[in-house]
Formats: C-alpha cells, structure tokens, sequence
C-alpha cells in the first residue's frame, strides 16, 4: 500500500539525498544521528527506548505499521527518539491490541517519519562511512542548504539527563525478599517489569544520585540501567560506582555496562555503525552458550584497556568480537553490553537477572 502524505527528503552528512513521503510530524526539519536497526518487529518498543534519544532510526525491515500501537508496550511515556526512516509504512493496521496508528502515534508525540525511500541503500551506506547526522525536511530544501542546516546543528550532549527520573521513585513489592537501588540513565520499563516479577522491591534514582542518597535506602544491590549518549558524559555515574565498588553486588545493561568499565578504569570507543537489532549473537565464554540478544548502542568497552582493571571479559559478540560483558568477581559487579530483558527481542539472556538475585543472596 502507498501511503499519501506530503513529499519529504532525507539529506545525510555526506551529501546523499533520499526523496520519501512524510507521515507522523510532517511539517517540521530536524537534524539528528542516522542510524540503522535490523529487528523486524518491535518499532513500538523502539520508538519508546529512551536510548535513541536525538537518533534518527533506520528499519532495515521495510514492512513497518502494520500492527499499529498499543497501550502497554511503551518503554517510555515520554518519547523521545528522533525519527523513523522507513520503506514501506502502512497506515492500516490490523492487530486486536492496536488502538492507534504509528503515524497518528508519532504526531501527537512531535516525531518525524519519512517512507518512501531505500532504506536498503541507507543501510548499506551507513555500514560504509558510519553513523554521522542527517536532515528530514520537505521536498523543497536543496542539497545545499540541507548541509548547510546539519552542518550549523549541533547535536546536545546531555541526553541522559533529559531523559532520566527527576526524583526518586519506590516501586514496593509485597513480601520482597531483595531491595535493588536502581539508577536511571533512561531505564526501559521493561527492565522495571523484569524486577518486580522477580519479587523485587525497587527505589529508582535520577541518573546524578548521590552515594549517601543510595546507600541511605539500604539496598541489596545496585543497578545500572540503559541509556543514551556516550558514557563519558556521564561523569556522576562513574564517580557513583567508585565510590559504591565492593560494597553492594553490581549489576549493568548497555550504558550501565559502559559506565562500570570507566569506573574501573577501563576506556571505551564508538563503534562505526553500532549495534541495533534483535539478533545479536553473543557467547558466553565461560559455558560457550550462544545468545541470541537485542542490542541498541554505540559505544563499547575496549578490551585492551581492562588489564589492571579488576575486570574480566565473559562475553564475546559473535559478528565482530567485541565485548559484550565483563566481570569482578571479588568485587560482585557484572556487566552485559546487550538487553536481557528483551523489548524488542529474544529472551535467551533473561537469566542475567536470577545470576545479579544470585548474588544478592550471597
């Protein structure tokens, strides 16, 4: 089906141009970060993951719409993900969950969409010269003032702190037998969700918190959550788990990851393209069990900078051998580069969280 809207472009860093239709927020220009994700399901999930702050998101699977919105799938209640870049979106769907359309969805929140263009191509583009930033704007916007427009934008660096709890927030569980201090950098609801199933009791505090804050709730344990951005930004964060390091058992996901690495004293690097999708594989080196994950980052932890740090590589990913989880044991901290609580995505991994219960115990 061809979807009608008003004719849009899709101008990237390198000069490439896409000419598309517009659905969702059709009437506004916005530069954001152009990246790509491989999950062929899931662009609610996605659309709500507060990890693609400023992010323009580009579908590698072209059929996108079709199932519509739900009202329990958000990760988020307050979106903020750039825009889709799409090849085929389809303004009728057919799901009994669905109550909205995606295209209805993304105006009411702001977000723009562009359908229409080959995303094949974006793809492959993306996978030649990198992420880089990239302009929706209407049909009209010439190639040079498009250049123009992204090379005069300057992308924030404070997307944690936008995206991130103002104020902590207890989520009690009656007859929970572990109290977990979980720190939000743009934590997934889902991770939430995946805690309080387990009989958890959880206090979530804002992405800056403060060690005495932390500790003056007498946790089990402390979490660390996803987020968006680099994770050197992230300097409270890093000064948090220093100070925490050997007290309480330590648990991260994807930035949280990032973040425990730095505070070790490890480095980390951008990654050309990133890694966003839903079939990750990744083995765990110690079992030499393979998961297949859902990723969504840009950033990962060097591994030639983890001598001396206390730290162990337990994951590898499978396409390119980067890390994807590290360990202390003396110290209780664990860490994974990928999303075990698996919106969108398989569940393979989802007993890293009765592994963090596990520790807990001890």
């Amino acid at each position: 089906m061809i979807y009608k809207g008003k004719p849009r472009k899709l101008i990237m860093e390198d000069g490439s141009v896409f000419l598309g239709t517009g659905f969702g927020e059709d009437s506004c220009d916005r530069v954001c970060e152009l990246v790509f994700n491989t999950s062929p399901v899931g662009y609610q999930e996605i659309m709500s993951d507060p990890s693609y702050t400023d992010q323009f998101v580009t579908m590698a699977y072209p059929l996108i719409g079709n199932y519509g919105i739900n009202r329990d799938d958000y990760e988020t209640k307050h979106p903020t993900i750039g825009g889709f870049v799409v090849r085929d979106y389809n303004d009728q769907p057919s799901n009994f969950r669905s109550c909205k359309s995606f295209s209805d969805t993304l105006k009411e929140l702001g977000i723009p969409g562009i359908t229409g263009v080959d995303t094949r191509q974006i793809v492959r583009r993306i996978r030649d010269v990198g992420t880089g930033k990239a302009l929706i704007t209407g049909a009209g916007t010439s190639l040079e003032d498009g250049l123009k427009i992204i090379a005069e934008t300057e992308l924030k660096p404070d997307a944690v702190s936008r995206v991130s709890r103002k104020l902590i927030e207890n989520y009690i569980t009656v007859g929970a037998k572990y109290h977990i201090a979980a720190i939000d950098f743009g934590m997934k609801e889902n991770i939430l969700r995946s805690f309080i199933e387990k009989g958890c009791s959880v206090t979530v505090f804002p992405w800056n918190a403060k060690a005495e804050d932390v500790e003056a709730v007498r946790p089990d344990g402390i979490f660390l959550s996803n987020g968006p951005g680099d994770p050197e930004d992230v300097k409270e964060a890093i000064e948090l788990v220093r100070t925490l390091r050997g007290k309480y058992p330590i648990f991260g996901i994807c930035l949280g990851h990032q973040i425990i690495s730095l505070a070790c004293g490890a480095k980390t690097y951008k990654l050309k393209f990133g890694h966003r999708g839903g079939n990750h594989p990744v083995k765990e080196l110690e079992t030499g069990r393979t998961d297949i994950t859902s990723q969504n980052h840009s950033y990962a932890v060097d591994e030639n900078s983890l001598e001396g740090t206390g730290l162990t590589v337990t994951h590898r990913n499978l396409l390119d051998g980067t890390v994807e989880g590290v360990r202390c044991e003396a110290d209780r901290i664990f860490s994974v580069q990928y999303h075990p609580e698996s919106c969108p995505g398989p569940h393979d991994a989802s007993y890293l969280f009765d592994r963090f219960l596990s520790l807990m115990d001890k």
